[in-house]
């Protein structure tokens, strides 16, 4: 099934950057694009590099596997690719659905100057960062469904990065933009999965 996982993941790159970077133009005249990584060797800097790694990867798990590249013994059963195929399609709808619902406040990034509207409805209001969610489970699925070496790193890699963006640039980003708004928020709602990940109050409230 390398070739329907390699289909999937071009598939899923097409809408949930390509589309949506052109929808957010058309819609708004801004693509929503923040692509400065900031100082090279900077925490920003690295979680960048990890997720363009972890993409360049995400496609070289399937390539590898329809040139042959054996999966992993122990991740090599006949019901797991199918759970992948699931997982990783509602993975890319899940991704989708969110960034539309961000409306004018979806970015690929973060310039530490801009401040947008705090969405905290719908998928966000079960998950702070339901997109980082959604794109994992739609690299677990790939993964699932060719459970190679490179897969498993990919996948890896992107979790790492994400870690990276979520708990370093953009939770920072968010507090000094939204203030106290945005720590209420955290304090209702898990970082990736709901109730997992909350804020603590701060004593002097």
């Amino acid at each position: 099934m390398p070739g329907l996982a390699l289909t999937l993941y071009l598939l899923g790159l097409a809408l949930t950057f390509g589309w949506r970077t052109v929808a957010q133009w058309r819609a708004t005249g801004d693509t929503g694009l923040r692509l400065d990584a900031g100082p090279p060797g900077s925490v920003r800097w690295w979680a960048k590099l990890l997720f363009v790694a972890a993409l360049l990867l995400g496609a070289a798990g399937p390539l590898a596997g329809l040139a042959g590249l054996d999966p992993v013994g122990a991740l090599d059963s006949g019901w797991l690719p199918v759970a992948g195929l699931i997982l990783a399609v509602a993975g890319i709808a899940a991704t989708l659905a969110a960034q539309l619902h961000m409306g004018a406040s979806w970015r690929i990034g973060v310039d530490p100057e801009e401040r947008t509207k705090l969405i905290t409805t719908g998928a966000f209001a079960l998950a702070r960062n339901p997109i980082f969610t959604a794109m994992a489970a739609t690299s677990l699925g790939l993964t699932a469904i060719v459970p190679n070496p490179l897969s498993l790193t990919a996948t890896v890699t992107l979790l790492a990065s994400i870690q990276m963006q979520v708990r370093v640039v953009e939770e920072p980003h968010l507090i000094r933009a939204h203030g106290v708004a945005y720590l209420d928020y955290a304090c209702r709602v898990g970082r990736f999965l709901p109730g997992i990940g909350r804020h603590r109050a701060p004593a002097h409230r």
